[in-house]
């Protein structure tokens, strides 16, 4: 269509029918219809949200900006402040990662990687741009030497690869699957980046896993985090954390990146489980006191009767 439009602006108008008048009006039309295409046909972001297909659910904000999340999310907390996603979403990712805990017997940090790459749908520079949602290879090969060894299945009717389940017939190990973390993450419903061309810094470029969307995720963390936790040791432990996120080069944040995902509502767990268990604690030596003091009083009042 532009291409037609500058091929009339370019004619002489007295070889065209539709003379000067209606020239200038097509040529008007062809630049207009030329930025309205451009950022869709470009993959550049647009601001709102787009869904982004495939095996992801559509958006319900679709057309709209990514906007504070729905309280009932049960994963990927720490985009809540600003996403695209909501329950519809975060459900199916919560099933994966548990089916990869259970029968998929993967390791502890296979389960922080797979959280990490399924709560890509959340992040809002992901839900912005056209799906599915774009992954760095870098992200996925971390994944795949983490994941080898976890147990996968494919799903029959959709041809994606996913944690192997209760039900699932026919489970082998990732590696069985695929031989690289390009293909594993291709075969879950993602798309790729190739590593030679992440380094350009550009949103229209830009990859889930990179720099940017990590730091997007420290940000998000840190002003979840401060609104989560308490006084005491929940700050302590929020200080230590973020000491921690400071220090660490870059090619290990992959590593504590996962931990916003169950950590927005991990590290609050972690220090509520951890009170809950210094209580049960006191309590069971409360009652043992008791007891033992209880022991000791009946001698004494058998010696006191005699």
């Amino acid at each position: 269509m532009v291409v037609t439009g500058f091929a009339v602006a370019g004619m002489d108008w007295k070889q065209s029918r539709f003379g000067p008048k209606n020239m200038e009006y097509g040529f008007l039309l062809s630049l207009l219809f030329f930025h309205l295409f451009l950022p869709y046909s470009s993959g550049k972001p647009s601001g709102v949200c787009v869904s982004q297909g495939g095996r992801f659910p559509p958006f319900k904000s679709e057309g709209n900006p990514p906007r504070k999340g729905p309280k009932d999310l049960t994963l990927c907390r720490v985009f809540r402040k600003k996403t695209c996603c909501d329950i519809t979403h975060t459900h199916p990712a919560l099933l994966s990662v548990r089916k990869l805990a259970s029968t998929g017997e993967a390791s502890q940090e296979c389960l922080h990687l797979w959280e990490l790459l399924e709560c890509s749908i959340c992040d809002p520079r992901v839900g912005t741009q056209p799906g599915p949602p774009l992954i760095c290879a870098s992200l996925c090969e971390r994944i795949y030497e983490a994941c080898s060894n976890a147990y996968f299945s494919v799903d029959v009717k959709t041809q994606i690869l996913a944690p192997c389940g209760v039900n699932d017939f026919v489970c082998g190990r990732a590696a069985e699957w695929v031989s690289n973390g390009t293909d594993l993450c291709l075969a879950a419903g993602f798309r790729v980046k190739p590593s030679d061309i992440v380094h350009i810094a550009s949103e229209e470029t830009s990859c889930y896993g990179d720099k940017a969307s990590l730091g997007s995720v420290t940000d998000s963390w840190k002003a979840s985090q401060f609104e989560l936790t308490r006084k005491g040791e929940s700050l302590r432990m929020l200080d230590d954390f973020q000491q921690w996120a400071r220090e660490m080069p870059f090619g290990e944040r992959v590593s504590w990146a996962i931990g916003g995902m169950v950590l927005t509502a991990g590290l609050v767990f972690i220090s509520k489980r951890k009170s809950h268990s210094h209580r049960q604690k006191l309590a069971a030596i409360k009652r043992t006191a008791r007891k033992l003091e209880g022991r000791m009083v009946e001698p004494r009042a058998s010696n006191a009767q005699e």
